[in-house]
């Protein structure tokens, strides 16, 4: 079987994606895919710690939006769409030890213990389809890179271990069309909605914008444009890191979990 180009892979639905991503025949980033359908960052963490990171969640939800929680020892998220493990299904996976990434691997049989739980998170390329049908362009999908995400000086409120900064996600739009941006995305409450800083990247404690902590490094805007910032999923990678867990496991950022519902079903 051959592996799928990016442009291919927007041709497909969820679940036609997941199944490519299983058999490793799709380990490219995923925004811009399955429009419509939730995309999901993931967290899988050792029971002792669960409950600690549940209301991390709940007391963060602009950054940590929780859409799916696994039962223990049950790699499948039943609630988020057919047949979906964990194991397999996300295009590659980080592996932390102490806090440090060591290892980037495809799929996780190998790591799964009996545990785990695993969590899954709102992401903000679940409304780019939506900023694009509005008109809009988006650089990172048009150029096919990954999304520059930063770290900041937005506190987390506290639970247990986890605590850290925000980390944010970055996009350029033109500044007449900021308000559109505003209301395209603030209908999607799960994948972060509105943003939640507009221009100076300094006063979110961003000192290099074009040297982003994940994802590819963005273009410089123009005097018409400005920056925009959405709350990022990858906020509790941030958390991990400095709780500095013995072992866990995330995507790696830009690379999702690609589900089956839509932002509408999370509201019913």
């Amino acid at each position: 079987m051959q592996v799928i180009s990016f442009e291919d892979a927007r041709k497909l639905s969820s679940k036609e994606i997941r199944k490519k991503i299983r058999l490793e025949l799709y380990n490219n980033h995923t925004s811009g895919l399955a429009a419509n359908k939730l995309q999901a960052n993931i967290v899988i963490l050792p029971n002792e710690y669960v409950t600690n990171f549940n209301s991390f969640c709940k007391l963060n939800p602009k950054a940590c939006p929780l859409v799916g929680q696994t039962k223990l020892n049950n790699p499948y998220f039943e609630t988020l769409g057919d047949n979906i493990d964990i194991r397999y299904d996300v295009p590659l996976y980080n592996i932390y030890k102490n806090g440090n990434l060591v290892s980037t691997v495809r799929n996780i049989e190998g790591y799964w213990k009996n545990n785990f739980v695993a969590f899954a998170i709102g992401c903000s390329f679940s409304f780019e389809e939506a900023l694009i049908n509005s008109g809009l362009e988006i650089d990172h999908i048009k150029n096919n890179k990954v999304v520059p995400m930063y770290r900041t000086n937005i506190k987390n409120t506290r639970s247990g271990p986890f605590n850290s900064q925000m980390v944010v996600s970055m996009r350029i739009f033109d500044k007449k069309d900021i308000n559109r941006v505003n209301k395209v995305s603030g209908n999607f409450s799960f994948a972060h909605g509105e943003p939640i800083h507009v221009g100076d990247p300094n006063k979110i404690g961003i000192n290099d914008i074009q040297n982003p902590d994940w994802g590819d490094c963005p273009r410089k805007k123009n005097e018409e444009e400005e920056y925009i910032f959405w709350a990022c999923g990858v906020t509790p990678q941030n958390a991990i890191i400095e709780a500095k867990i013995p072992f866990c496991i995330t995507h790696t950022p830009g690379h999702m979990l690609i589900t089956d519902i839509t932002e509408d079903s999370l509201h019913n």
